[in-house]
């Protein structure tokens, strides 16, 4: 008998502990689960910040003008070393660089290009820098100006490299001019439909991959222009990543409201790639 009472209450303890167990599991399942603290991931600029300050950028271009030359191989020549030098540090075929010069430019003989330097036609979207005001899919649109030919190609190389709808194209062999011509047009470069054609065209037609081979070592020989030497200059800032107007007037000992005179500038944004004037 006492053994028979012994094993009911051991039967009764082993329920209840079993349903208390139960209970808990289910309270700890119907508990909201904390969400985890968010920490934002920092993704660092693409481009170097030297590059911003790049003295390389600094000399003034100088323009030559070649009697013998038609106006296609002048700006070839008067271009060429540019590109090749921006195809080094981006990784942009010089030939694709030169051909939408070219192309974009009208041999640097359209009148945006000779009112603002302004190259590849690039509009201002949130520059602070110099305007123009041009005709071009509708009337008086805005684009930048440059003080120099050589922060219109910069920001050429700066709008490929930085926009990720046109990533894929540096998985491309950086001689694979035909896939690059390809690649802006499906990215939504341009919406001429024949705009790979157009720039595939002028490559063979004027040798440019022969710029891309010499930069990557596989020249065939050919007498090219190099890159020409570039010497610092104080007398403008390339704005880059975490500059701002009192950082840059502190460095320059100048006042913000003198920066601010010297480029027009109506507030203290600034944009990464704007050129400022010191003097």
């Amino acid at each position: 008998m006492k053994r028979t009472l012994l094993l009911s209450l051991l039967v009764i303890a082993f329920a209840l502990h079993s349903c208390g167990a139960k209970k808990n599991a289910s309270k700890k399942s119907g508990e909201r689960p904390q969400p985890k603290e968010t920490v934002q991931k920092q993704v660092p600029h693409p481009v170097s910040e030297k590059d911003y300050d790049d003295p390389k950028l600094k000399e003034e271009t100088k323009v030559v003008e070649v009697p013998t030359l038609s106006a296609v191989e002048q700006y070839i020549y008067n271009f060429a070393g540019i590109a090749q030098e921006e195809m080094r540090l981006y990784g942009i075929p010089a030939s694709i660089t030169l051909a939408q010069g070219i192309l974009e430019s009208g041999s640097g003989k359209g009148d945006l290009t000779r009112r603002s330097n302004n190259h590849f036609g690039i509009k201002c979207n949130g520059w602070q820098g110099e305007k123009v005001y041009h005709d071009d899919d509708t009337a008086q649109e805005c684009f930048r100006k440059y003080i120099d030919p050589k922060y219109s190609f910069r920001d050429h190389s700066l709008f490929l490299y930085e926009r990720s709808r046109y990533a894929f194209l540096f998985d491309y062999e950086r001689e694979d001019y035909k896939s690059w011509a390809k690649g802006l047009k499906r990215a939504g470069y341009a919406t001429d439909p024949r705009y790979p054609q157009k720039l595939i065209s002028l490559i063979e037609r004027y040798d440019l991959h022969n710029y891309d081979l010499q930069v990557i070592g596989k020249s065939e020989g050919k007498d090219l222009p190099r890159p020409r030497k570039i010497t610092h200059d104080k007398n403008v800032h390339h704005v880059r990543s975490g500059d701002t107007l009192y950082g840059i007037a502190e460095k320059y000992h100048l006042s913000v409201e003198r920066i601010k005179k010297l480029n027009n500038l109506k507030s203290n944004h600034l944009s990464i790639g704007q050129i400022l004037k010191l003097k």
